[in-house]
This record gives structure tokens, C-alpha cells and sequence, in this order.
């Protein structure tokens, strides 16, 4: 088959035309690393437009295959069809020395990874790109990111969603539309590196049985253990630790890697040795007995409290009144700082470390948030003004971006914004251009010329709450939180999550999810990099275990540079990984901060909550670590 001809207009695309593979994979289910790919298609572009190749084929999984009524391939659809390791070959010479493209891409990336561990071979490629991020970067304003809503705005046609092959030919049509978006916005094209994968284990590896007891504190001297009570071992020991976890856990008590001031108790045969959760235990004054005392105590561990059972509620997306957050951890090296006036701006609202209170809904008097639906990006200014410009904007009812995308309505020109790169191709789409003032008194008459979504995201300003909204009906799907910031070339930037519980600790180290960790073992929270400038935080509420409490998304950057340099940080949480944001918030507070605590999702209730936090500190990912209970070696 040929594509529409030309598949890109090769002298207009420049810097944007690459020898490109398009995949698609339909899959038994979700987790790549225990689920099997069912079919798999692949189409391959040169870089002058022209198609190249095209395979599709459905694969014997050699197990149950899953979701029929999504991909309608059943046991006997499947039976007599090749096994992957029969096609891998096949499969790699299309993929070698090309761009793999998908919508999701690290999805499809997993899968085909894990397919080709399994047949013994690596997966050939060394850069992807994800339409999905791109399409959140160029930003139509489709109510979803989906593939056949982007396929519906940019007329592509689609015939059989979840087959593999027409997926991928309407994925080549999306491909396409969004590269011209990207050229005519002239945005990097967010383009992931790949290094050789090739996994050595294919089931996940099993979760850490989770305590269903509430920690009731320390053990007291001469008292017994008791069901939930934190404990963390250390040194050798005369029985097999694994011996001692497994009767601990089995009594009720809740094993933990790391020693922190909601430890009840460290067991030890060397008091006086030197290691890390040794030295943490007399710091913190936590109880030490030996291994014996131990085995004595767990012949008879009392009765403890049960975490409460929170069950997933629905709810309207509101802004309830925002709590305190003094329990939180870990204490700032320095204090939340205020964002000054800017020159010649109304007095913008003070930032700190306690969230604002409940904000009113917006006023159907545009007068009073003249820039509701308006999407405003400003340029130049020195950080402090720029900061304020931004908080100016989310108080007028706007939501200020810190990229160019096709949402961008406004710009806002502060000094020295004029050398900034992306002021050629602002004035050639013309869009409206502001000096500092405007933001006193904006007048938008050009509001109709605007193309909005459906449903525009609910913007939250710093220390802002709202609940999750969750769809009537059948399972409770993802919640994605992203972050996004301009693209740096001097530094990187890491987006990590931390599982707490009650005491605002992680359970285990399977509870700190990073680069290095990207999944925990259940699969509930999981880190997706869809771009050099944007890492998304996936959280499944439905399965989270009844201890986990609070789920914080931060950032840290690499080396010495700070979040003052690199400037606004923008987070977006959508329901579902295709979803457009149900809510955003631009965080821009930070100065010589290293490390940043970008939003919360918590438990109230019944309900789960987000709220965007903002709050930077000094000190690196390590120290952040360890605060919440993370083992982090010296």
C-alpha cells in the first residue's frame, strides 16, 4: 500500500525528515514485562516521503490472550500464527537504523522489548517518537489525545480501530499532520534515546507483601510487638533473613529496608556496628533489641488497627477548601519564596508553603477574568518578573504556558524577550504580542478567533486543590500527571514519585519509582518519558494498596544547574493516558532550588485529591530520599 503521496513535504520539513518505522502492537494486556504482544504491524518511510515496507502479522502468544472485546483476537483467531521469535528477524531488519513511531511509544517500545529478550535477540533501536507527546507538545484543541480523535480533527480516516495495521496507516496520517503542526510552530520534535535493551526477566518481580496494619509507634521497653509496627534489621544474624522477614510479615509486622523516626524498632546482633540504619537508629532514638529478644517477642505480637479501606468515589472536579501541609516532609533547607511585584503589575498573590485557599469559581463577568480560555506565554524578564507575569495570568482566568504550541493565544513580551528564538515564528503566525502592562488591564477582542477545546483544563495555581474526577461505570482507569518544561541542553531533569504511607514513608524501596525503577513491582505507578522535556507519573488509584496514603510527583536536576535557570515547570493531570488535562498548573517559584515537589495526589475520604505544591529545596534527589524512608546508599 502507498501512502497519501506526499507523506511529507520533504523541503518544508527540514530538520523533521527521518528514515521512520510506525509500530503498533495489540497485547494481551498492559504490562509488558508479564503480557504478550497478540499482533504487531510495522510500515516503514524514508526520509523523502515515500513508504518503504510494510508487514503485519498475528502472533500465538502461547497464553490466554486477554481483552477479546477490545482487540477481538480470540484462541482460535490466533491459533497457527507464528510466534514472535519466528518473525522477531524479520521484524528487526525493519526497525534497524530507524526512528520507531507510536502513539505511546514507550508502550510499544516495552512490549517489542521484551519480545525480542525472549527471543534471545536485541531490539534495534536506538531513538523513538511518541505521538502522543507530540501532540501534547504542538497542543490541537481535540477534547482527547487519542488516536482516532487526532485522526478525526487532522481528516484522517480510520476503519478498524485496534487492528494493527490500519492503526498504523491512520497512525502515518497523524505522523504527518502533526509534523507540519511541529514545523509551522517550530518545535524540536521530542525524540526519546533508546539504549540496547535486553531484559533477562520476563514476570514481574513480586510485590512486597503490603502491611494491613496502621504503624502504632515504637516498641516500648519490656512491651510487645504489635501488628504494623515498622521494623528494619541490620548486620548477621544466626537464622536466614529471609526466615526472619517472612515469620515477621506473617505475624503482621511491616518489614522495612531503612531506618527513619517512624521506625518501631531495629533489630541488630552489633549495636555498636557502623552502618547506616545503625547510626539513623541512634539518631532518631529508636529501640534496638538483638535477634533473640526478637524471636522471643514475635511468639506473641498483639492485635493492631487496620489501614481504613478507601474505596475510588466519584466525584466533580471542585476546588474544596486546601489543608495545611506542615505534615508533610521533608522541611525545606529554605524557606517557600515569595514571588515579588512585578513592575507596573497589580499586586500578585504571595506564595508560601501553604496552599491558597478555595478559589471561586469563574465569573461569567469577563471583566473580572478577562483572560478565561486565553493560553498566554511569556518571553524575556528576569525570573522574579517572569514568575509574576505568569501568576498575573492564572489570576486573570488564564493559564500561562511556557512553550509555543497551537494553544498559545497571547505573548507577553518583557525585556529581552525580543532575542528569544521563538520570536520569529510568533510574529510570523501572528499572534498577538503584549508589552508588561497589558497584563493591568487585557482587552481580548480577538477571543473569537480562538480555537478551544470542549472542555479547556482547569487551571490551578500554586498550592491548588481539586478532586478527581472519576468516569461512571466500569474500571477506574490511570490518572497521568506530567511534567513539561522548556527544552535545556545543559542539564536533565528527573521526575520520580514516592508511595507514602500514614507516617509520610515509603514501605519499601519498591515505593521510590525513578530512572532507575520506573515501575513498582504491582505495576500502579509507573515513570513514562515521552520526550527529553516531558517524564509522566501513571498512578492506577483502583489498585493502590490501603496504606498508601499520598503519592508525591517531584523533580530533580542533574549536576549544578537549578529550577531558577531552567525556569517554569508545567504539570498537567489527565484521566487516562490519551486524555487531554482535567487540570494544569505552571510552577515557577523556585530560584536556587535543586529538587522540587510538583504535585500531590492524596487520599480525603473516600476521595483521591491533587494538589500542585511547588515547593523546591536545596539539597539533591538523595537527600529527598531519604526523608521519605528511601535506603540510599552513602
Amino acid at each position: 500500500m502507498s501512502l497519501a503521496s506526499p507523506f511529507l513535504d520533504v523541503p518544508a520539513m527540514g530538520d523533521y525528515a527521518y528514515d521512520w518505522a510506525l509500530v503498533d502492537v495489540e497485547t494481551s494486556g498492559l504490562i509488558a514485562r508479564r503480557d504478550r504482544v497478540l499482533s504487531v504491524a510495522v510500515i516503514t518511510i524514508g526520509p523523502d516521503g515515500e513508504q518503504t515496507g510494510e508487514f503485519s502479522t498475528l502472533l500465538n502468544p502461547g497464553c490466554d490472550p486477554g481483552p477479546v472485546e477490545v482487540h477481538g483476537l480470540t484462541i482460535e483467531r490466533l491459533q497457527g500464527a507464528p510466534t514472535f521469535d519466528q518473525v522477531a528477524g524479520r521484524i528487526g531488519a525493519m526497525l534497524q537504523d530507524r526512528v520507531l513511531v507510536a502513539h505511546h511509544a514507550q508502550f510499544d517500545y516495552d512490549f517489542l522489548a521484551y519480545e525480542f529478550a525472549r527471543a534471545r535477540m536485541w531490539l534495534p533501536v536506538s531513538q523513538r517518537l511518541c505521538t502522543l507527546a507530540l501532540s501534547r507538545q504542538v497542543d490541537p484543541p481535540t477534547h482527547d489525545m487519542k488516536l482516532g480523535t487526532l485522526a478525526a480533527h487532522y481528516g484522517v480516516p480510520q476503519q478498524r480501530a485496534h487492528d494493527a495495521l490500519d492503526d498504523t496507516r491512520v497512525l502515518a496520517g497523524v505522523l504527518r499532520a502533526s509534523l507540519r503542526e511541529a514545523a509551522r510552530l517550530d518545535l524540536p520534535l521530542p525524540l526519546v534515546t533508546c539504549p540496547p535493551r535486553a531484559e533477562s526477566q520476563f514476570t514481574p518481580k513480586p510485590p512486597k507483601t503490603p502491611c494491613a496494619y496502621r504503624n502504632p509507634g515504637r516498641l516500648t521497653p519490656g512491651g510487645p510487638l504489635q501488628q504494623g509496627m515498622k521494623v528494619a534489621i541490620t548486620g548477621e544474624t544466626a537464622h536466614a533473613r529471609a526466615e526472619l522477614v517472612g515469620r515477621a510479615v506473617a505475624a503482621g509486622l511491616n518489614m522495612m529496608t531503612s531506618v527513619s523516626r517512624h521506625t518501631s524498632v531495629l533489630v541488630t546482633n552489633e549495636p555498636t556496628a557502623d552502618s547506616a540504619k545503625a547510626r539513623r537508629a541512634l539518631a532518631e532514638g529508636v529501640p534496638v533489641i538483638d535477634e533473640q529478644a526478637f524471636l522471643q517477642l514475635l511468639a506473641d505480637v498483639r492485635p493492631g488497627t487496620t489501614h481504613e479501606a478507601t474505596a475510588v468515589r466519584i466525584a466533580q472536579a471542585t476546588e474544596p477548601e486546601a489543608e495545611q501541609v506542615g505534615s508533610m516532609e521533608p522541611v525545606p533547607t529554605t524557606p517557600a519564596v515569595p514571588i515579588p511585584k512585578a513592575a507596573g503589575l497589580p499586586p500578585a498573590s504571595p506564595c508560601s508553603s501553604v496552599p491558597a485557599p478555595r478559589q471561586s469559581e469563574p465569573s461569567a463577568d469577563t471583566s473580572a477574568k478577562p483572560l478565561v480560555g486565553r493560553r498566554v506565554l511569556v518571553l524575556g524578564g528576569v525570573h522574579v518578573d517572569a514568575a509574576a507575569a505568569r501568576t498575573r495570568i492564572v489570576e486573570l482566568g488564564g493559564s500561562a504556558a511556557i512553550n509555543l504550541s497551537a494553544s498559545v493565544t497571547d505573548v507577553v513580551l518583557l525585556p529581552g524577550g525580543e532575542g528569544d528564538r521563538r520570536m520569529k515564528r510568533i510574529t510570523a503566525l501572528g499572534l498577538p504580542v503584549h508589552d508588561l502592562h497589558w497584563l493591568a488591564s487585557p482587552t481580548t477582542t480577538d477571543h473569537n478567533a480562538v480555537a478551544l477545546r470542549p472542555q479547556e483544563p482547569h487551571v490551578m495555581p500554586r498550592g491548588g486543590v481539586i478532586d478527581l474526577p472519576m468516569p461512571h461505570g466500569g474500571p477506574a482507569p490511570e490518572w497521568y500527571v506530567t511534567a513539561g518544561w522548556t527544552p535545556q541542553s545543559d542539564c536533565e531533569i528527573d521526575v520520580v514519585a514516592f508511595l507514602l504511607d500514614e507516617d509520610e514513608q515509603v514501605s519499601s524501596d519498591d515505593d521510590f519509582i525513578f530512572y532507575g525503577a520506573p515501575e513498582s513491582p504491582a505495576g500502579t505507578v509507573r515513570l513514562l518519558t515521552g520526550g527529553p522535556a516531558e517524564q509522566t507519573i501513571a498512578v492506577d488509584l483502583a489498585s493502590l494498596p490501603p496504606a498508601t496514603r499520598r503519592i508525591v510527583v517531584a523533580a530533580a536536576i542533574d549536576g549544578t544547574a537549578t529550577f531558577g535557570t531552567v525556569g517554569a515547570i508545567q504539570i498537567g493531570a489527565a484521566l487516562g493516558s490519551s486524555g487531554a488535562p482535567a487540570a494544569r498548573a505552571t510552577l515557577d517559584a523556585a530560584t536556587t532550588e535543586r529538587t522540587m515537589l510538583l504535585a500531590e495526589i492524596y487520599r480525603r475520604g473516600p476521595l483521591w485529591r491533587l494538589r500542585a505544591v511547588g515547593q523546591g529545596y536545596d539539597h539533591g534527589l538523595d537527600a529527598l530520599a531519604r526523608r521519605y524512608g528511601v535506603d540510599i546508599a552513602d
